[in-house]
Order: C-alpha cells, then sequence, then structure tokens
C-alpha cells in the first residue's frame, strides 16, 4: 500500500470540510445504496473494518491540480458522488446505485499511483508503469471476484465507468464513456476537478489581486472579483 496516513504531515493544505465531517456524509450515502451486490463492494473498499479504508480516507486526489493533499481522494470523490446522486433524481433512466457506486470507485488507483513523499506528493512505480485507471480497474476487478454471485451485469456497468471516466482516449481512458451512468460520473469527475482547481488557484492569490496566474488546467487564468481579499485577510487573522 503507498498511501500512510502519518507521512503527510507537513502537508499544510487540506479540504475544507473536516475528515470526520466527510466520513459522516459518506455513511449517509453509502446508507442510500440498495443493490446488495454494490453494498458488499462498496463496504468492502468504505467499511469501517476495511483495511483499505483507512488509506482511502488520507490519500491525496492528485499531485498538484486539485485535492493534492491529505483526505483529497475522499474529498474529491465524495463530492463527485453527491452531485451524480443529485442529479441521478432528475435522469431518471439513470441506474443510480451503479453511478454513485461507479463515482465512489473511479478514482480507487490513485491509492496506488501517489505516495506521500516527505512534505511532497509523488507519483508511484506502479503509477508511472501502469497507470491509474489500470491500477483501479484490477483493484476492483479483485474486490468482486470475491464476492461470491456477484451480478456480471453490475460488475461490467461500474467496471465500465472506472475504465471510462476521464471521458476520451487523448486523456489516458481506454474507452470512451458508453452508458448513462459512466457518462453522468465523466461529467461530475470533470467538473469537480475543474472546480477544485479554482480553490486552489484562489488559496494561492495575492492579497488584493483578481486574476490568477495561466494556470494548464483551465486553460487560462481565474477570476476571483473581491472575495480573494477577504479570504486572505481571514488566512492572515488565523
Amino acid at each position: 500500500m503507498s498511501v500512510r496516513e502519518s507521512d503527510d504531515d507537513a502537508l499544510v493544505d487540506g479540504p475544507p470540510r473536516s475528515p470526520e465531517q466527510m466520513e459522516h456524509d459518506l455513511r449517509e450515502l453509502l446508507a442510500t445504496v440498495r443493490d446488495p451486490d454494490l453494498r458488499r463492494l462498496l463496504a468492502a473498499v468504505f467499511g469501517s473494518d476495511s483495511s483499505l479504508w483507512a488509506y482511502f480516507r488520507c490519500a491525496p486526489a492528485a499531485k498538484r491540480f486539485h485535492q493534492a493533499y491529505r483526505h483529497g481522494l475522499l474529498e474529491h470523490s465524495l463530492s463527485v458522488a453527491q452531485a451524480v446522486s443529485a442529479i441521478s433524481a432528475t435522469f431518471t433512466e439513470v441506474n443510480r446505485d451503479v453511478a454513485v457506486a461507479g463515482a465512489l470507485l473511479h478514482d480507487i488507483g490513485k491509492l496506488e499511483a501517489y505516495a506521500f513523499a516527505g512534505g511532497a506528493i509523488e507519483m508511484t512505480d506502479a503509477g508511472k508503469l501502469q497507470g491509474e485507471i489500470p491500477l483501479g480497474y484490477y483493484r476492483v476487478r479483485r474486490l468482486i471476484d470475491d464476492i461470491e454471485g456477484f451480478d456480471p451485469a453490475t460488475a461490467e456497468a461500474v467496471l465500465h465507468i472506472i475504465l471510462s471516466h476521464h471521458g476520451s482516449l487523448e486523456y489516458g481512458s481506454p474507452i470512451v464513456p458508453c452508458t448513462r451512468e459512466a457518462t453522468l460520473v465523466h461529467f461530475c469527475d470533470n467538473l469537480g476537478g475543474r472546480l477544485g482547481s479554482f480553490d486552489r488557484l484562489e488559496k494561492e492569490l495575492p492579497s488584493g489581486e483578481r486574476w490568477s496566474r495561466f494556470d494548464r488546467a483551465l486553460g487560462g487564468g481565474a477570476y476571483f472579483a473581491a472575495a480573494p481579499v477577504v479570504a486572505q485577510e481571514a488566512r492572515e487573522a488565523a
């Protein structure tokens, strides 16, 4: 296992919600999943007695672009799953349980792809050699294989979400989203990542400035009006 909670104490950045609050919100969301196979799969990762949960809880979501800090993977996966859950109420043809499970698991390969090294986040050898999507696919594939009687169609639907969530071959997905559920997770994931870039840039913004530096993830600068001045004053007072 690559991520250890004690290794990243030097990282000063973090999510706006506390880990305890995010865990509470996660458990509320998990309780709404009704499919018995998916409940068992999610329990294997997020159950309080799961060996994976401690690692998932503290892992980063990226090296630099969004949620690149302790608990970032939990923050990102939870926010994507919450968005997917909310939108599923509007698009009733979407299999909500599959979409929510796929959203929670879509980035699980980052457990092996990233590691804390002192005060920094680095890609592991496995991350560089295999990539986060294949790592996530094979981890979930193995978990499914360990669950007796897991429905093959449900397995295929969730694994498709993991394989396609980057949305295109250009951005690292071996396949493009071909189902409603995979399409929904992809767009919520992309939105979460882009909005996370705004959070990162706002934290870096000098007092009084409204425009950030050019950001590769956004393809330009970010505009914040007067809000960053207040945020900067709050940071200085803390």
